[in-house]
């Protein structure tokens, strides 16, 4: 059994619901009259309604700390862990975390918290609204050795939000060579930027080279289209479907993250 289905379960379509902190100290959307209690609080209520709709997995990201930079602060990170350790005994499903849009910072944070997955670009390089982007999957892994994190799996994100790959190779292509060199548990195909939906023909295109591997939509995935997306895909990771107004920014929608799962569950029959 590889990492992926000692967190998920074997044969399993996972759905893996984001908790979106709120924008950390030192960013420019940082509520300092709320502070990290504020974060805290916000990050609760939104686990809360996430595990009580029975999502299978959440994961902790820091998705309000626009503009995203490709090597975050420490405070940051350091944040992160404080948070997800605050919410750590009220965790009752796998969870992951996610630095955007740093691969060491998540590997540090995942050992920090006791992390069962993580979710980050570690392949490719990218013309991005951050600039040049190009990841070093070697040092990333050797830095999880390094911290002893082995158990942790490692879910690659292929297609990466906000920015276009400078690699000619098709995106199955540079899928199955990221599997080949860097041995992901799963690998994640996106839209262009958060909240908006990969392109079928892109799932099933990386699916139909990668049998074997999990393959996971990562953005965009709504009530309207969850049956089609798990008919190609072995899960899912959703955020925005589940906010309020399917806002990205606003809380979690109790009653949307029901209808989401009880949808999910019927596409998947259990």
């Amino acid at each position: 059994m590889n990492r992926f289905e000692r967190v998920f379960g074997a044969g399993r379509k996972p759905v893996i619901a984001m908790v979106h902190l709120g924008a950390l100290p030192g960013t420019p959307l940082h509520d300092a009259g709320r502070g990290v209690e504020g974060i805290i609080a916000d990050a609760r209520a939104d686990l809360t309604a996430l595990q009580a709709a029975g999502v299978d997995a959440v994961m902790f990201g820091n998705e309000n700390d626009r503009p995203y930079e490709l090597k975050v602060d420490t405070a940051s990170t350091a944040t992160m862990a404080y948070v997800v350790g605050r919410l750590r005994d009220e965790i009752t499903v796998p969870f992951g975390v996610n630095v955007l849009w740093d691969p060491m910072a998540s590997i540090a944070l995942a050992a920090a918290t006791g992390a069962a997955f993580l979710r980050e670009i570690f392949t490719g390089t990218y013309a991005s609204d951050m600039g040049v982007w190009a990841p070093d999957a070697g040092a990333a892994q050797r830095y999880q050795h390094r911290l002893g994190n082995t158990d942790c799996a490692l879910l690659y994100n292929v297609s990466a939000e906000f920015a276009g790959s400078l690699d000619p190779r098709s995106l199955p292509d540079r899928a199955r060579s990221a599997v080949f060199s860097s041995i992901p548990d799963a690998v994640l195909v996106s839209g262009a930027i958060t909240g908006e939906a990969a392109e079928m023909r892109d799932l099933e295109g990386v699916k139909r080279v990668l049998p074997k591997v999990p393959v996971l939509a990562n953005t965009g995935v709504k009530h309207a289209t969850i049956a089609d997306v798990l008919r190609v895909a072995d899960g899912c990771i959703v955020g925005s479907a589940l906010k309020v107004g399917g806002d990205t920014w606003a809380a979690v929608d109790a009653e949307r993250a029901r209808d989401f799962m009880d949808k999910a569950r019927a596409a998947r029959g259990y």
